[in-house]
Parts: C-alpha cells; structure tokens; sequence
C-alpha cells in the first residue's frame, strides 16, 4: 500500500518561509512525476509546482509562485519539498502533495498526502 505523509506546515508572517516535506512509503516499484498542489478557501485545487523523476529534473511552476517557491526532491529517499520564500496572505490554503507512483501490485496511479495547512497572516 502507497502512502504519502506530509509535514513543514504552520502558520507563518507575511514575508516569511516554510519548507513542506512529503515522503512515500510502501511497495514502490517507481515515482514519476511528484508535485504540490493547494486548495483555498473557496477556490479550486490548483497546482503549485511538479518535478519529475529524472536526471534533469523537470520542474513546473503556477505563475504565482515562480521566484519564490521552490520543489525539489531526493529519489534515494522517495521525498519531495517545498521551499516557500515570501510567503503572502494569498498563498494560504491547505497543501496536498501528489506523486505518480508505479506500485509493486498494480499500475501507475495518483497517490495524494492528506494536506498541510499553510496559513500566512500578521
């Protein structure tokens, strides 16, 4: 069984940073691509930012978060992170992380975290 456990949220000044964490765990064939993405209130899940698994590390960014978000990942532990530098009141909202998982069992799917809440207010 897959699962993704995610940690780094909090609450957080405007202007401040917060590092989010998500490792999988289970019988794990392979990971493809792996990403955050966040739902705030009222609003529709939106990505955040995606890298894939190889050696160049592709990543995607949402426009409003370009310069100041930054996902990497370590294939040796099966985790992904999520540098966020000037964090602004917009970007609060509930943080799921995402991964494309080839299991031992079965085929490729998405597997999600159970989400961290990032809350940026003074």
């Amino acid at each position: 069984q897959v699962q993704l456990v995610e940690s780094g949220g909090g609450l957080v000044q405007p202007g401040g940073s917060l590092r989010l964490s998500c490792a999988v765990s289970g019988s794990i064939s392979s990971i493809y691509s792996m990403g955050w993405y966040r739902r705030a209130p009222g609003k529709q899940r939106e990505l955040v930012a995606a890298i894939t698994s190889d050696s160049g590390g592709r990543t995607n960014y949402a426009d409003s978060v370009k310069g100041r978000f930054t996902i990497s990942r370590d294939n040796a532990k099966n985790t992904v992170y999520l540098q966020m530098n000037s964090l602004k009141p917009e970007d609060t909202a509930v943080y799921y992380c995402n991964a494309e998982v080839n299991p031992a069992v079965g085929s490729w799917a998405d597997y999600w975290g159970q989400g961290t809440q990032v809350t940026v207010s003074s």
